[in-house]
């Protein structure tokens, strides 16, 4: 064969081969093809080989799997004058190929711009406590806004969440103390309503004891079993306060008498 044929050969050959290359596209399950033909939009290629026309046909891919987007911290003012920075994360899918091809440049660009305007927006309009305890509120109102201004661009917001708050020093020191102070509160509250039950179940006893006088000598017993589980040398004896000043009394006055009538009948000496 002639030299000059082959090298006309080879060339035809690697032409096709480029050809063939620019002609066939490949769209994965996860994707859709937008099929741009001399600059207008003729349709969108499901997954699966597709061929097109080299030069005169373009085919971007347009991911329709779900996209995590970190929104970075944001130094945002609550309501209630307070400077907090909240970072948060979006999750979003394209739901028309088009729309985002066509009707905006970048898509990931855009919705973390608009995501982080819509999260000052949003957090902004509540107060330090609404941030703080009411973040499921926040963020089904930041995936509504975001819902609103994205549907033109073919893209639907999933889910959005507030991922962490981060307080100025002074106000994590001041929320300390505030919390301390309502836990004292409440210690108080239920050791004085500790006391109030322990009283009145005391003077339901005493009262007891008052109608039994022998349900106290029965306690007095318990008391030394219960003293003398612990093998001490010391040995109690407890008795009724009231009957033993009383005893006491009586037995200072007997004395008293008896010291009276000793003096009355000793006998008066003559000078």
């Amino acid at each position: 064969m002639d030299p000059t044929t082959i090298v006309v050969v080879i060339v035809l050959v690697v032409l096709l081969l480029i050809v063939a290359k620019m002609s066939i596209r490949i769209v994965r399950q996860y994707e859709k093809g937008v099929l741009f033909r001399l600059g207008r939009v003729t349709g969108v290629r499901d997954p699966g080989l597709r061929l097109i026309i080299p030069v005169i046909d373009r085919l971007p891919l347009v991911s329709l799997r779900i996209v995590t987007m970190p929104i970075q911290s944001q130094g945002i003012i609550t309501q209630d004058n307070v400077s907090v920075d909240v970072s948060a994360v979006a999750y979003y899918r394209v739901v028309d190929a088009v729309k985002s091809v066509v009707a905006i440049e970048n898509v990931a660009a855009a919705i973390d711009q608009i995501a982080q305007t819509t999260l000052r927006k949003v957090v902004g309009q509540h107060t330090l406590d609404q941030t703080l305890s009411e973040t499921g509120r926040i963020n089904v109102d930041i995936r509504e806004i975001l819902d609103v201004l994205t549907v033109e661009w073919g893209v639907e917001v999933t889910l959005v969440e507030l991922k962490d708050i981060q307080l100025p020093e002074s106000m994590k020191r001041a929320m300390a103390r505030q919390a301390e102070a309502e836990r004292e509160k409440r210690a108080k509250i239920i050791a004085a309503e500790g006391e109030a039950i322990a009283a009145a179940a005391l003077g339901d006893a005493s009262d007891t004891m008052m109608a039994h006088p022998l349900a106290l000598q029965l306690r007095n017993l318990q008391s030394l079993v219960e003293i003398g589980v612990d093998k001490n040398t010391t040995v109690v004896f407890p008795a009724p306060l009231m009957s033993t000043i009383g005893e006491l009394s009586a037995f200072l006055a007997r004395e008293n008498l008896a010291a009276a009538s000793s003096s009355d009948k000793t006998p008066i000496k003559a000078a």
